[in-house]
Formats: structure tokens, sequence, C-alpha cells
């Protein structure tokens, strides 16, 4: 894709994603998502943090988590869910559609890939059966396979991912088959609700019912 094709995928990504959202209840904004420890509504802070914070703030909660990235993500998520109402983190991703912002070093693919994975930390957790669009979910793919496995230390010796809705295969060994956005959610070490896997490893990166 094209820089300009990878920004309207984004926004495109975030409409879709703000669309679904309007949707849900408050049971729903307070279900578990598939990022440990994080609701519905600590995700979408997350999501939108980029948006919202300053560079010397981001400096400063950097160094109060003594360089912890992951530790200041998740300070600012709980942060922000407990001074936000789940209404304006909506509307701050909806008014952020065309938003520049791109992880360090990670260019806008790094972008898409932020939203498409943490869209999809939400759906699948929920159960709401939304296919992120092929060519969409192949750039993701194609960006984040083994820098994903590396960053979230995913053990998948011995296994061969198998998309069973695109072409797209990655490692060696039994096959893991399923659909694309599954098997992104495996690179990135997250546990899937049952029945979204097939194959003889699927128990090792499925929660328990």
């Amino acid at each position: 894709m094209t820089e300009t094709e990878i920004r309207e995928q984004i926004a495109a990504q975030r409409g879709e994603l703000a669309d679904l959202l309007d949707e849900l209840d408050a049971r729903d904004w307070a279900a578990p998502s598939l990022c440990e420890g994080w609701r519905v509504r600590e995700v979408l802070a997350h999501m939108t943090m980029p948006f919202r914070l300053s560079t010397p703030r981001f400096v400063l909660d950097m160094i109060t988590a003594r360089g912890n990235f992951d530790r200041m993500a998740d300070r600012a998520a709980r942060r922000d869910t407990s001074t936000r109402t789940d209404a304006e983190l909506l509307a701050c991703l909806r008014e952020n559609a065309d938003h520049p912002w791109k992880p360090p070093g990670g260019g806008f693919a790094g972008a898409l890939s932020h939203d498409v994975i943490h869209g999809l930390d939400i759906t699948v957790a929920l159960g709401i059966d939304r296919v992120v669009p092929p060519e969409r979910m192949r750039h993701v793919l194609d960006a984040n396979s083994a820098r994903s496995v590396r960053y979230f230390g995913v053990d998948l010796r011995g296994v061969e991912l198998r998309a069973d809705d695109i072409d797209w295969t990655y490692g060696s060994g039994a096959p893991l088959t399923g659909r694309a956005q599954d098997l992104l959610l495996v690179l990135c070490g997250r546990r899937l609700p049952p029945g979204h896997l097939r194959g003889a490893a699927a128990w090792r990166f499925t929660r328990e019912a």
C-alpha cells in the first residue's frame, strides 16, 4: 500500500470501530478484553491516548514508570478511564479518525496495526463477529509477523500458522489454522476464546471457557 492508502485504511478502521462501539451497553464496556487486566474501556483509552497525551506529559509518565512503556500505558489507561466517560473516549476515537499519529519507528503501518490489533482485542473478547477486510489484514500481518513474535515472546516452535480465509502462513510445523485475524492475535501473544483455532496446538493459545 502507498502511504495515502494506509492512511485511508487507518481512518476507515477507526470509523468502523467507533460505529461498532456506539452500539455497546454498559455491561459490554465493563467486560474484559483480550488485553490482560483491561476492560473494553481501558483498551479504548489506550487507543486514544496518543491523540490526547502531550509530549511533556508522556515524558513525565515514562519517567514515573522508570522507562517501562507497558507500565506507563497501563497507568495512563486506568487514569483516563477514571476521569473520562466511555462516551468521551468514543468521541475522541471518532474525532481523530484522520489523526497523523505514528508509533515511534513504526510509521503509518504501525498505526494501522495498533488500531486493528486493539480493535480485535475488543470484538473477539465480546464475541462480535466482525471481519477485518482482507487487504487491511494482509498488510498488518506482513508488517507484524516476526516482529510481534520477538516483542511478545510467543512460542511458535513446531507450529505453522495457516490462515483459512486468505493465502498466508507463518512458521513451520504442525498447522494451526483459523481466520487470519485470529492468527494475528496469536502472534501478539493473546489467548483466544474457544473455537477460534484448530490444530493439535490450539490449546496452547486458547483461554479456558
